[in-house]
């Protein structure tokens, strides 16, 4: 049996000074997790007191009490003279205590025991790359975002408003939600109250929630021929029957959705009117209405996704479907502080009441505690004006790195590919106009520390076409990505 000194309790027993567990507690916890695991087998002799109290640099009688607590439990024995035992029923082998990294991979079970339903439906689709360079999908620069002023806003809540938040509440902060609601009103306007708001953490966790609702097996739902890929997997999760409707330079394709109104019975329409994704096409205004007469006339639901209204430049933004719908067939879901650092941005559903009084069953299944405090800082953004400001601030940004983007790929690629300038969002959209293969496109690129995702690649028979956000890119990281982009196409294409 191995002897006390031989065994590195160092480690697998971590403590953390911090923690609000006592030490001895800490200890004894891993001590028996050890145990369970054959780090220790039955029969080996433990430390003395002093020895192990040395070991983890803890006070003696720190450990009598990690010993006495072992003893309560039943996990260890004293024989006079002789020390402190492991006991209980452990047939494993002794484990060689030579590599403890060994020694974690090897206990911990790398399959379970029972069987379990697999899908690849829901498999990520998004890839890393440790290249200088990126271009995505059109996401914003966290750079710009006011972290400081943040922060202190958040303090501040924590100290003055402790008092007003009480219990948590899965519906969410009324504070946050009577604000939003206000804030909705006036730049969207949808005329809703906090009774017709769903605070959720993404668009995605609102397009599951509506699925998990609205559609049951075989439905089915209308999306665009080229649309986004998570919402696409959400609804092949649900088991519906899928049918893309061709996009134009005004968007979906209305003639085509009432034929096959006309033709079978539809569930649901997904759309994001406002920047259409990935093509970044404004829905016409023509369309909408016409839209809104199908849905009223043949009964299905339209779930408009405004995952960018905020990011608009020359005109003022198109209102959404919402905001016309007299008739409850809209829902509408969109994302707050978008802009903002990661941590301080939240989604939302906008439904008539009695949708929204089951929504909020499976939010307090899947977000039951939500995030109370950060929504107090939303909440007291909007109320006194710093998001206005700060969108203020940001777009003017965003719409200057739009221009010098377009001008970048205009002059070291206008040879082989074309797009239009898009009023808004934080993406183009790029067709080519030569025969070239996207994927090994990507990988060229690659080689040369810029990194294009294949979730922004569009590749089939009929079209070629790329989607390149430029939203989180300086002027100089532009410069230089473009440069590794230009030269790996024309070294591809001479």
């Amino acid at each position: 049996m191995n002897s006390p000194v031989e065994i590195p309790y160092q480690s697998f027993i971590k403590i953390d000074r911090n923690s609000n567990v006592a030490i001895y507690m800490q200890i004894t916890n891993q001590l028996i997790n050890a145990i369970q695991r054959g780090f220790l087998p039955v029969g080996t002799k433990l430390p003395g007191t002093r020895l192990l109290s040395k070991f983890l640099e803890v006070h003696r009688n720190t450990i009598v009490a990690v010993y006495d607590e072992l003893f309560a439990q039943g996990w260890v024995e004293s024989l006079p003279n002789k020390g402190t035992f492991i006991i209980g029923k452990n047939e494993e082998k002794p484990v060689d205590f030579n590599d403890i990294n060994q020694i974690n991979l090897k206990n911990y079970p790398k399959t379970t025991g029972f069987l379990f339903k697999t899908s690849n439906i829901l498999d990520n689709p998004f890839e890393h790359s440790s290249c200088q360079f990126v271009f995505n999908d059109g996401i914003p620069d966290i750079r710009l975002t006011q972290i400081d002023q943040h922060s202190r806003i958040y303090s501040s809540i924590l100290k003055r408003k402790a008092h007003k938040i009480g219990h948590y509440n899965q519906d969410g902060s009324e504070f946050f939600k009577k604000n939003l609601s206000q804030y909705l009103n006036l730049s969207r306007g949808l005329p809703i109250s906090i009774d017709n708001l769903l605070i959720t953490r993404s668009t995605e966790m609102s397009i599951y929630i509506v699925s998990e609702i609205l559609l049951s097996k075989d439905d089915t739902v209308l999306i665009g021929a080229l649309s986004y890929f998570s919402v696409n997997m959400i609804f092949q999760k649900a088991g519906v029957k899928i049918i893309t409707i061709p996009i134009d330079n005004e968007g979906i394709n209305v003639d085509e959705v009432r034929e096959i109104c006309k033709r079978q019975k539809i569930r649901m329409l997904y759309l994001t009117p406002h920047h259409h994704y990935p093509t970044t096409v404004t829905l016409s205004a023509q369309r909408r209405l016409e839209l809104l007469n199908l849905a009223n006339e043949f009964g299905f639901i339209i779930l408009e996704d405004d995952y960018d209204y905020d990011f608009h430049y020359e005109k003022s933004p198109i209102l959404p479907l919402a905001s016309a719908d007299t008739n409850g067939m809209v829902i509408y879901i969109g994302s707050f502080g978008k802009s903002l650092a990661p941590g301080f941005r939240t989604g939302f559903i906008v439904a008539p009441e009695n949708l929204m009084t089951e929504m909020r069953k499976y939010l307090g299944i899947i977000d039951r505690q939500g995030d109370i405090l950060m929504e107090h800082v939303l909440g007291e953004m909007i109320a006194e004006g710093e998001i206005n400001r700060y969108l203020k601030k940001s777009v003017k940004i965003y719409q200057e790195r739009r221009d010098y983007f377009i001008q970048l790929i205009q002059e070291n690629l206008g040879n082989f590919l074309t797009f239009e300038k898009p009023s808004g969002g934080l993406a183009i959209w790029t067709e080519w106009q030569i025969p070239i293969n996207l994927m090994q496109l990507s990988r060229n690129c690659a080689q040369n520390h810029l990194f294009i995702p294949k979730t922004l690649l569009y590749q089939n028979k009929e079209l070629t076409a790329m989607r390149l956000g430029f939203g989180d890119l300086n002027f100089d990281e532009m410069e230089k990505s473009v440069e590794i982009f230009s030269k790996t196409v024309k070294t591809m294409v001479d």
